[in-house]
């Protein structure tokens, strides 16, 4: 219990200096949001009178204090391009950008997991040779190039996949997936090499212990020994490695949402911050950090799941 909470209390303290330095860093960034709304034609009078109804002339503490009780009722204040509230915002984007990063994860999972598994079971064969090139390939690909490829490759050969815009999933099954797997798989392709070198290695290192030798020895078929023991045991390393691709994935989709013109929350982002609504980036700044860091959350909860040691120590 103590470790659960030690671990709540470095995520609440995250969240809070991440919003203080957020909060600071847009109140020194050039460009004036109430110029932005009324253009150059404005004169003094109002431009005052704007600043004044958005709390833009009260002190600096007070406008972040009012802020942060926003940020604890999900009110995330009012966006100036949009003139609507942001937590509205977000809600119309999230469903867009969340089954984006589900899809990926389920892929890269389903891909890494048993490729690294069957790369360490064949270690220095032309299977094992063959998969770590291949992989070595995705992790120096751009995703914005890759994006492209898979759009005039396959999204332009394939009337099935669509290279831009979004079907909702109440919408259509099959059409929500023809928007999103071409996407999923420009992100999925890189983090599928990262992973599959993780599981690998982690196997490996496992597989070369004594407590293998061991169970080997006492005739247990290999099929056991990886599944029951080697994996169970490599899944600390395996889990870490996941949980940063995770937040990677879920806070990380801006450019590819820009490639196949996704209307998520990084489309969203690139929006505001053209249009300098500094509220709006403020919370979708928010949003990527409580998503990063309930994330690794999770993952050290599962730590102690995993490895009770964890917990004592």
């Amino acid at each position: 219990m103590m470790y659960m909470i030690r671990r709540f209390i470095l995520l609440m303290t995250t969240i809070l200096l991440v919003s203080m330095i957020t909060f600071g860093v847009f109140q020194i960034l050039p460009g004036d949001p109430v110029r932005t709304m009324l253009g150059t034609e404005a004169d003094a009078t109002q431009i005052e009178n704007l600043r004044s109804e958005l709390g833009l002339d009260r002190p600096l503490y007070e406008q972040y204090t009012d802020w942060i009780k926003g940020l604890l009722t999900g009110e995330l204040g009012h966006s100036i391009r949009f003139s609507m509230p942001v937590k509205d915002l977000l809600l119309d984007r999230l469903p867009v950008t969340m089954s984006l990063a589900v899809l990926t994860l389920t892929i890269v999972l389903m891909v890494s997991l048993p490729l690294g598994m069957f790369a360490a079971r064949r270690q220095n064969k032309l299977s094992d040779v063959s998969l770590s090139t291949l992989t070595q390939i995705g992790m120096a690909v751009p995703s914005f190039w890759l994006g492209m490829m898979l759009i005039l490759y396959v999204g332009m050969q394939f009337s099935f996949f669509k290279i831009s815009g979004y079907i909702p999933w109440s919408q259509s099954i099959a059409g929500a997936l023809s928007t999103l797997i071409l996407p999923a798989l420009t992100i999925a392709i890189p983090q599928i090499a990262v992973n599959f070198r993780y599981v690998r290695t982690a196997i490996l290192e496992q597989m070369q212990l004594d407590y293998v030798r061991t169970i080997r020895s006492k005739g247990m078929s290999e099929r056991n020994v990886m599944y029951k023991h080697v994996l169970k045991n490599a899944m600390i390393p395996i889990l870490t490695v996941f949980g940063l691709i995770m937040a990677e994935v879920v806070a990380g989709t801006i450019i590819v949402e820009q490639v196949f013109s996704l209307p998520g929350v990084g489309q969203l982002l690139i929006t505001a911050i053209s249009n300098r609504d500094f509220p709006l980036v403020q919370g979708i700044v928010m949003y990527i950090t409580v998503a990063v860091v309930v994330i690794n959350f999770i993952v050290d909860i599962l730590y102690s799941v995993l490895d009770p040691r964890i917990r004592l120590r």
